[in-house]
């Protein structure tokens, strides 16, 4: 089992920044894709970014070119750097870890992320 606890929500103002980090514990050699999902009421989750071990990325549309995914082997911690954020950006954020890309086999409890106008 892995164990994944997020940090790092808020609120914020449009155009503002917030970095969610997801630390991980447990059986993390079974992982090799980590990322997060978004999910805002009435709508289904959806993937935001996923980073793999070996240090490849991708994004979703619509978050590219604003927000950064990264992670810290040493700390079995990933980071989602949310820049120029805004209203549409407001949901609840989880992470997620797996063997897959993208991972969907373990989940945090997720973090909420507001954004105001």
């Amino acid at each position: 089992q892995v164990q994944l606890v997020e940090s790092g929500g808020g609120l914020v103002q449009a155009g503002g920044s917030l970095r969610l980090s997801c630390a991980t514990s447990g059986s993390i050699f079974s992982v090799n894709s980590m990322g997060w999902y978004r999910q805002a009421p009435g709508k289904q989750r959806d993937l935001v970014a996923f980073i793999t071990t070996g240090g490849s990325t991708i994004y979703a549309p619509s978050v590219k070119g604003r927000f950064t995914i990264s992670r810290d082997n040493a700390k079995n911690t990933v980071y989602l750097q949310m820049n120029s954020l805004k209203p549409e950006d407001t949901a609840v954020y989880y992470c997620a870890a797996g063997r897959a890309a993208p991972p969907g086999r373990y989940w945090g409890q997720g973090t909420q992320v507001t954004v105001s106008p």
